[in-house]
Formats: structure tokens, sequence, C-alpha cells
């Protein structure tokens, strides 16, 4: 790993502990709204089923998301996240 990236990498988690503990503003917030997390599945190219499925929720907590009655928090909205940076390799990531 390059020298460079990995001070950048100590440093981001200092300042991700900073936000953490109030000290810091994040500089950019990720929301996950009901068109979002749909548009993150249609950028798959997976159904409803396919894509509760793939990230292990049930199909009923996917439509809940997309129709805007609840939204994923903790891990669920991280992994949307990465989907939603790179839906390919993590969604052949989650199949293995």
């Amino acid at each position: 790993m390059e020298k460079n990236l990995f001070s950048r990498l100590v440093q981001s988690m200092e300042q991700m502990n900073e936000i953490d503990r109030g000290e810091r503003q994040p500089s950019r917030e990720f929301h996950v709204d009901a068109l979002q997390v749909k548009s993150i599945r249609q950028a798959t190219g997976l159904s409803q089923a396919a894509f509760a499925k793939a990230i292990d929720v049930a199909l009923g907590t996917l439509r809940n998301w997309e129709q805007g009655r609840r939204e994923p928090e903790g891990p669920a909205k991280a992994l949307l996240r990465a989907i939603h940076n790179d839906p390919e390799h993590v969604i052949a990531a989650l199949k293995r």
C-alpha cells in the first residue's frame, strides 16, 4: 500500500472519530430516502425479491424502504451506500 494512501486512511479515521465525538461537522452526509433506495436497487438490475435476498433483508422491509414507510439504518444504510458507489462489485461480492 502506498505510504500516502495509508496516511490519508489514518487521517480519515481520525476525522471520523472527531465527527463521532461531535468535535467536527461531517463534510458530507449520505441520506437514503425512498427514491434513492429504489434507484440503488434499479442500478443493480435486480428485482425487489432478488435485491432483498442479496442484501439479506425481508422483502417487506425493502418495500417499506422504497415506499418511504421506513428508512434503512446502521449496517443496511452503509451497505446501500456501498452498492450506490459500486453496484457491480458489491453485488458480486455479496453473491459469493
